[in-house]
């Protein structure tokens, strides 16, 4: 006699067309709405554990189709695992964004979200959607990549590109390791699979993440920018900021200060940055002023302001540098490492008046 299958079981056979990308939604969103520190004791379980539990599930899952779990307890189980993985994901590839949505410069994470999208249709794209394997280790393989690169810093308390690089060829390893040992166990994976394509997706992947990172297009993971302000004064009491600037229009939610800088003459022009960082992570950066040149119609490096930074305030570690004789037109501060990485930048134009006043200026403590 037949076994019926159980409630739930049908309706994950009823809507698997669509099952796999809601529950990468479900992990995204989850993650979301509960990640918060990289250096928190939670954050790093939780993520450790999806990397575990979505290792676990690519091997089970990939070992089905030649009957390797046939009579064991893990076979009423198998319908599972596509959802599994995909909440897996989903849930690794939120952390990124949870992390990178702490800069204010958006465009520098662009690059990043256009990843995540694809990540998130992928299945649609595919035609064996997560049976696909190819997507399946290269979607792996994107996600320890950028764990890692989180990751690795915390532990070790440093953070440059060769920590960065060092990253990659630990998820590189561990991302070898498991197709090799798929591929040597399982006889209907080496039938769909030209394991040289395989380690070509992978390759081409891991340069392809290198090469976002060294053109600026990825944030140096810890590392972010929270705040970033161009104000006409900053001053320090204590350990708290209290920082002049004029506020933008309420509909301009992404900037915090008014673009146009109403500037005398004589005064000074303050930057003011907050800056999030792991816990004991200690850190050199600066404040790079460039000036946009009508002449050459190029960006000109003014002068470069370095300050260092320690990690573990959950507002971010602030500073702030300034300038005067400041030239009219337009004027961006990059906030670099000291390897000269792009954190986050401040940009504003300058319009010289003697007599003009800023309209809607706030003090703000931070």
């Amino acid at each position: 006699m037949e076994k019926k299958e159980s409630g739930l079981r049908q309706f994950v056979r009823r809507h698997q067309k669509y099952g796999p990308v809601l529950f990468f939604i479900g992990g995204f969103i989850w993650d979301s709405l509960t990640l918060g520190r990289i250096d928190r004791l939670y954050d790093r379980t939780i993520l450790c554990s999806y990397l575990v539990c979505l290792t676990a599930c690519l091997y089970v899952f990939n070992l089905a189709d030649d009957g390797k779990w046939k009579n064991t307890w893990l076979e009423r189980y198998l319908d599972y695992l596509p959802l599994a993985i995909q909440f897996f994901l989903g849930g690794l590839s939120s952390a990124f964004v949870v992390y990178f949505s702490r800069s204010v410069s958006l465009s520098k994470t662009v690059a990043f979200f256009v990843i995540l999208v694809f990540l998130l249709f992928a299945n649609e794209l595919f035609k064996h959607r997560i049976s696909n394997k190819y997507l399946q280790f290269g979607a792996y393989f994107f996600v320890s990549f950028t764990f890692f690169a989180f990751f690795i810093p915390v532990l070790i308390r440093q953070m440059n590109t060769t920590v960065f690089m060092v990253s990659g060829v630990v998820s590189l390893a561990i991302t070898l390791a498991l197709i090799i040992t798929i591929y040597v166990v399982s006889p209907s994976t080496r039938a769909d699979i030209h394991l040289g394509k395989m380690l070509a997706i992978i390759a081409s992947i891991y340069v392809f993440i290198n090469l976002f990172y060294y053109f600026n297009l990825i944030p140096p993971v810890p590392l972010a920018l929270d705040t970033g302000v161009a104000a006409y004064r900053v001053e320090r009491d204590n350990d708290r900021y209290f920082v002049s600037y004029e506020k933008d229009e309420w509909y301009k939610f992404w900037r915090n200060n008014r673009f146009n800088y109403i500037y005398k003459p004589g005064e000074e022009v303050f930057v003011f940055s907050s800056i999030f960082a792991p816990t004991h992570l200690e850190k050199s950066v600066a404040h790079l002023w460039k000036w946009f040149s009508p002449h050459t119609r190029q960006w000109e490096e003014i002068e470069k302001i370095e300050y260092e930074i320690t990690g573990g305030r959950d507002d971010g570690y602030r500073g702030y540098t300034y300038k005067n004789n400041m030239m009219e037109g337009d004027w961006r501060v990059e906030v670099i490492t000291a390897e000269g990485l792009v954190l986050g930048v401040i940009d504003f134009h300058i319009h010289v008046d003697s007599t003009g006043v800023p309209r809607q200026l706030t003090r703000q403590a931070f």
